[in-house]
């Protein structure tokens, strides 16, 4: 039974690789919600951009949360981290899709990245002090 244990379980050691799997996974998970929302009528697409900065922030936010937590020290800096990749690969693959042009504004979005990140990674230090 542990034999397949080992090879089921895969565990992903740096805090910042395991904090932006949780975070797009939290993303996926979120854009499942939305879409599924969207489908049945009880969400309009007029508020569709709103819901999805709430998506992102929180995906952001449990991101932070498991690489604070997976280092236990420096979570500011692994939240900060973690949100600014999650932020450059959100933006780049936006940008891809889009094939919208580079603008400050979208650069912006990237300091709510880092803060949210840097608050998740606090907390995720502090889950590890009890």
């Amino acid at each position: 039974m542990n034999f397949i244990r080992r090879i089921v379980s895969i565990r992903i050691s740096h805090p910042t690789i395991s904090g932006l799997w949780y975070a797009f996974l939290w993303m996926m998970i979120g854009a499942l919600v939305l879409s599924l929302l969207l489908q049945s009528n009880m969400l309009e697409e007029q508020e569709l951009s709103l819901y999805t900065y709430i998506v992102h922030s929180i995906a952001i936010l449990f991101g932070g949360l498991v690489s604070g937590k997976r280092a236990q020290m420096k979570g500011m800096y692994q939240g900060c981290i973690t949100g600014l990749i999650y932020g450059i690969l959100v933006f780049v693959i936006s940008f891809l899709a889009l094939d919208s042009s580079v603008q400050f504004a979208t650069w912006l979005l990237l300091l709510p990245a880092l803060i949210i990140g840097a608050i998740g990674g606090v907390f995720g230090v502090n889950l590890n002090k009890r």
